[in-house]
């Protein structure tokens, strides 16, 4: 194992940085500095920024150190956070993973980035992508493959790997992502961090690059879920404070057929839901086929949308010469994809969300592992877990992209596992709409899974900083 950086340079948690700027132990400008300075540091040792943007960072901190001392701080105020380089950023190089958009300067930000930048948050930098996110292992020929920082033998899952090895490594407590299949959760699975995935359409993808518009969902990235529960307030998602998480209704779904789980996930998911039933009254979820043919659907509407919104931009030449060979071979895949093929995959979703919807009538929450394995080494291609043996994307995608199908919201956390081992995590799926109660079970279950009594004050005022 390698180490991550050194505890002295880590960011702290939003929380604690709002409490420093408040009780003026701190000013923006310093742990922006700080920020911007870590950032460098995990640039150079795990590749997870593709741009730090000094410039615009450290002009906005100036301008939230003024505001502070005016005694007007908006909610936000002075907070270091990063944007996936999916995301646009006004004036801040943008190249969305790719060679072929290489010096591209957005004229504006992207909604999402709009909404924190006008709440006094501060993006330091564009965090790495793979190219165009379409991937899971934030790997590129042209900017070098992306660390994870637990293991730097390793992946850190993609497409949103930067932000989850940035904030892994301590250079930032939270950043945006996007999550089209699991780009927000399988990246924060296997580098030990927070995914929260809202249900589709909650948030704006203006100023997001497509990857496949039906099932694309702008996600938050964080070290705990206190952190992801800050930036979603501040976006309308807000976790409520009642105590009425105490009744919820749990299903445990253990595994989506044919993929199994390792035996350290295995163990770990085990081992979380003993905890979790001692407190939440759990239900067996019984899947029976409800997955079947949903992954192939799945990758069939990514082809065929995703070559839709490439052949819309770029001429076919241009595609050749300036997007990376996986793409290129995808696309070429795509030019013989029928409509009745995407017409089909469509009704399989149709019917699977139904399904769903119906399942989960009768429960609030879903729990079920993120990814049925740990991080895989880099450069693998494919994978074998128990009797299963596949692709490493199929691998890590089942257990994800079937929430982006049904726009069901979704939270990854991480479990706790053996010291030095590899994180595995737990997904918490809720019913579309109950996205702010999402993040407060997650709360609470961070809390049982740290070995702390569930709280039952309002969100916000009980989050302890853990060492996950």
């Amino acid at each position: 194992m390698s180490n991550i950086s050194p505890s002295s340079t880590r960011s702290p948690s939003l929380r604690q940085a709002q409490a420093a700027l408040a009780a003026r132990q701190t000013t923006a400008l310093a742990l922006t500095r700080q920020a911007l300075g870590t950032a460098e540091n995990c640039k150079h040792s795990v590749n997870a920024f593709s741009v730090i943007a000094w410039d615009r960072a450290l002009q906005a901190a100036a301008d939230s150190d003024v505001r502070i001392s005016q005694g007007r701080p908006r909610q936000l105020e002075g907070l270091p956070i990063a944007v996936k380089d999916l995301i646009d950023t006004k004036d801040v190089e943008t190249h969305y993973g790719s060679q072929a958009y290489l010096g591209h300067l957005p004229t504006a930000d992207a909604d999402i980035v709009q909404v924190l930048v006008a709440q006094g948050a501060i993006p330091i930098g564009k965090t790495t992508t793979h190219e165009f996110a379409w991937g899971v292992t934030t790997s590129s020929a042209a900017f070098g493959n992306t660390l994870n920082p637990l293991d730097r033998s390793r992946i850190p899952g993609g497409s949103s790997g930067g932000a989850a090895a940035a904030i892994a490594f301590g250079a930032i407590a939270a950043s945006l992502g996007t999550d089209t299949g699991g780009s927000v959760r399988i990246p924060a699975a296997l580098c030990g961090v927070v995914g929260f995935k809202p249900t589709f359409g909650t948030l704006s993808t203006r100023g997001v690059f497509p990857l496949a518009p039906t099932l694309d969902h702008p996600g938050l990235l964080g070290e705990s879920v206190d952190d992801v529960a800050i930036l979603a307030d501040a976006l309308q998602i807000k976790a409520p404070g009642s105590g009425a998480w105490v009744s919820a209704r749990v299903g445990v779904l253990r595994e989506i057929a044919p993929i199994p789980l390792s035996p350290e996930v295995a163990r770990a998911f085990d081992s979380a839901i003993a905890c979790i039933e001692e407190v939440f009254a759990c239900v067996k979820f019984d899947a029976l086929d409800l997955f079947d043919a949903v992954y192939e659907a799945f990758a069939s509407i990514v082809l065929t949308e995703g070559a839709i919104e490439h052949f819309k931009r770029n001429d076919w030449g241009r595609i050749v010469t300036h997007y990376g060979a996986q793409t290129v071979e995808r696309l070429e895949r795509a030019k013989a994809l029928a409509l009745g093929d995407y017409s089909q995959a469509q009704q399989t979703r149709r019917r699977f969300a139904a399904h769903l919807r119906e399942r989960m009538s009768a429960l609030d929450y879903l729990l079920l592992p993120t990814c049925p394995c740990t991080a895989p080494l880099l450069d693998a291609q494919l994978t074998s877990i128990g009797h299963w043996s596949g692709t490493v994307r199929e691998a890590l995608m089942t257990y994800t992209a079937p929430f982006n199908m049904a726009g069901f919201p979704a939270i990854s956390i991480p479990l706790v596992g053996v010291d030095g081992a590899l994180p595995a995590s737990l997904q918490i799926v809720a019913r579309p709409g109950q996205d702010g109660a999402l993040l407060q079970i997650a709360l609470q279950m961070e809390r049982i899974l740290r070995g702390k009594t569930p709280s039952r004050q309002p969100h916000g005022h009980h989050q302890e900083r853990g060492d996950g």
